[in-house]
């Protein structure tokens, strides 16, 4: 079956050309064979199709890619965000509360949710989604974790290593020994990464080490959560290893920033977590002069930051972090396709997976122009239109 998408007044293709990082294509077609993008140009030389889609002057862009999620759990911490808008600082506390809540669901239960998740995600143009554990911090129940996140995505990250669980409070390196141990080889066979929280209060710079090496042997690539609560060792461990990305970086020296620079390792920034906890935004531009590659994700959880809109995500980033319209989109889609190695999503190009989004809009520009518009009107995942 192919479809031809015409009549696109703004198509971002992602595919650099002439300095423009974005590979903007004016009065622009796209042809989709099966799964795959075959064709992209004008549309005054568009090929022939079964099924031809009028974008009727609207904006294309490729799918989101969101390269930082934790969405198998239950209950959740309103009650939380209530306090710490009343001016109650984050500090990662209340994760514990959502390992009891995890814990005590079900399978089915876990599935229903993460299912509902994924339908709101994608509604709102996001079709490739990467997934964490760390809610339930016990070998059987980190597996079960990873398990069901491995039946509706490949990026399946494992954290184990995401806070010391509570019968552990005073045991943290007999938690490290289980994490190594028994918990990664249970997990290890869902799993395509290996995370860590390397902050205070969680988990040492050594400590992150022994669980980022011992994911490496295991085949896992290394992933870390650093620098979200304050400086730290945690960017040049996760350079040094390799990351693929490294996600929050709300504090950053500058010679963190040196590292990232010098490296293939991704910066992953999370609006909405600045946004729910009241901390500082980071400053995005600083960054991307320094020619850090930066992505954009939403991390979707249940305390920091329960938001699953990669168009929020961008409009902070643009009003807040110092990102333009056209880098805080390329973010939110190529730069999420580089945290996770992929090139086959975050573009639109001949060979690349059919995943696309139409905005109800003339341009991208809208993604931040008009904050909290439903602007996506058509996503396709895989060729296949949904809706």
């Amino acid at each position: 079956m192919s479809t031809l998408i015409t009549n696109i007044a703004e198509l971002t293709t992602n595919v650099s050309t002439g300095g423009d990082r974005t590979g903007t294509v004016l009065d622009a077609a796209v042809l989709i064979e099966g799964e795959r993008i075959a064709w992209v140009g004008a549309a005054a030389d568009a090929p022939e199709a079964a099924e031809v889609v009028d974008a009727g002057g609207r904006a294309v862009i490729p799918g989101f890619v969101d390269s930082h999620s934790h969405l198998v759990f239950a209950g959740d911490r309103a009650a939380e965000f209530e306090a710490r808008m009343a001016g109650q600082k984050y500090a990662a506390g209340g994760i514990r509360s959502t390992v009891a809540a995890t814990r005590a669901a079900s399978d089915d239960e876990l599935r229903a949710r993460l299912r509902g998740f994924l339908d709101e995600m994608l509604a709102q143009g996001t079709t490739t989604v990467e997934i964490k554990s760390g809610y339930g911090l016990s070998v059987a129940d980190e597996e079960r974790l990873v398990r069901l996140a491995a039946e509706v995505t490949p990026e399946v990250t494992f954290l184990g290593a995401h806070v010391v669980p509570a019968e552990y409070a005073d045991r943290p390196d007999e938690y490290v020994d289980l994490v190594t141990g028994p918990m990664l080889d249970a997990c290890a066979p869902h799993a395509k990464w290996v995370d860590v929280f390397c902050e205070t209060g969680a988990f040492t710079v050594a400590q992150s080490r022994r669980v980022l090496e011992a994911g490496i042997t295991r085949g896992l690539v290394p992933r870390v959560h650093a620098s979200q609560l304050g400086p730290g060792e945690g960017v040049r461990l996760a350079v040094e290893l390799g990351a693929a990305s490294i996600d929050h970086g709300t504090y950053l020296t500058d010679a963190d920033v040196d590292a990232l620079a010098g490296s293939d390792t991704v910066l992953t920034l999370l609006p909405g977590v600045e946004f729910s906890t009241r901390q500082p935004y980071p400053d995005a531009r600083r960054l991307i002069d320094a020619g850090v590659t930066v992505a954009l994700a939403c991390d979707t959880n249940p305390g920091s930051s329960f938001t699953s809109s990669m168009p929020f995500c961008i409009a902070v980033a643009v009003r807040d972090m110092g990102m333009t319209p056209a880098e805080a989109v390329w973010a939110a889609t190529a730069g999420g396709a580089k945290a996770l190695r992929r090139d086959d999503v975050g573009v639109i190009a001949p060979g690349a997976r059919a995943d696309l989004v139409l905005l109800d809009a003339p341009t991208r520009i809208h993604l931040a122009y008009r904050p909290g518009v439903p602007l996506v009107r058509a996503v396709w995942k895989d060729g296949r239109a949904i809706g």
